[in-house]
């Protein structure tokens, strides 16, 4: 059947998953980059426990492929319409179908009906690549790209709770030790969106102990600013509203001689003071 000369009778709804139309995961995370851009595959945020991010604007960049160039999709279109054809035939003559329809539902077709790789997938094989050593087949710019993404998973809230139950936890920390100061800055930039607002994560974190870390890197004056300020934005996620951890928090930097009073991690006010001076500090080094 040809499928571009349909009646306009013929009512087909389908719902193509995201994931298959943009293709985003068919070569992990393969997207074309240039030397100025580190360009990232966007993902529309539908789910109501999507939480809003203070995040810089980034570049997304646009799907290469429409959605008819794809043989897969075509085929599942296809395949769909068919079936639709002979459910209504069956429906008016009263038999049940004793043939196939002249379309196979490949694995393929299969894989985009059923939408692809999940959430939980895509976050596993993010961190796969950021762990992968560098010049194993993996470039610095490879890892960059699968951070951005991973960043972009875990802002969902859902996503970032299940980052326990991956055992994401601790490979993400470890970037925090990285040699490379766009791995450390990306790592507390990921940590910063997954406890933000969310006393799930935030209790976890404080509990791996990521907390100690984030403050030594606020500090250190051998970071840059840029690392610094995002260690700071994951100071200031993990503290708000999370007595226990603006605890742990105020005992590293009073150990540092920053702070000396205790603070209520209930009083924004309070708490911006004290995130602001390191703002400070970090940009004043």
């Amino acid at each position: 059947m040809d499928v571009t000369q349909l009646e306009p009778t013929c009512s087909v709804h389908l719902i193509l998953p995201e994931t298959q139309i943009n293709k985003r995961f068919n070569t992990c995370f393969s997207v074309e980059t240039d030397k100025n851009h580190r360009q990232r595959l966007s993902r529309p945020n539908t789910n109501q426990s999507s939480r809003a991010s203070p995040n810089p604007k980034r570049h997304r960049d646009n799907v290469t492929n429409s959605v008819m160039e794809d043989k897969r999709l075509n085929d599942l279109l296809r395949w769909s319409i068919e079936n639709s054809d002979a459910t209504r035939n069956d429906a008016a003559s009263g038999q049940a179908s004793s043939t196939n329809p002249s379309t196979n539902l490949t694995p393929e077709v299969m894989s985009a009906l059923m939408g692809g790789p999940s959430d939980a997938d895509l976050m596993k094989a993010s961190m796969d690549i950021i762990s992968a050593p560098l010049g194993d087949g993996v470039s610095l710019s490879d890892k960059l790209v699968a951070f951005d993404n991973f960043e972009q998973l875990i802002e969902n809230l859902d996503n970032a709770n299940n980052m326990s139950n991956l055992g994401l936890w601790s490979p993400l920390l470890h970037q925090l030790h990285s040699d490379e100061a766009d791995l450390r800055k990306m790592a507390a930039w990921c940590i910063g969106t997954a406890v933000q607002n969310n006393q799930q994560t935030q209790e976890r974190l404080l509990a791996v102990g990521g907390l100690p870390t984030l403050v030594a890197m606020a500090l250190d004056t051998q970071n840059k600013e840029d690392v610094r300020r995002k260690a700071v934005y994951a100071l200031s996620s993990a503290c708000r509203n999370y007595q226990p951890a603006m605890d742990v928090c105020s005992e590293e930097l009073t150990k540092a001689g920053h702070l000396t009073n205790a603070i209520d991690a209930a009083d924004m006010e309070a708490v911006d003071k004290v995130m602001n001076a390191l703002r400070e500090k970090a940009q004043a080094a």
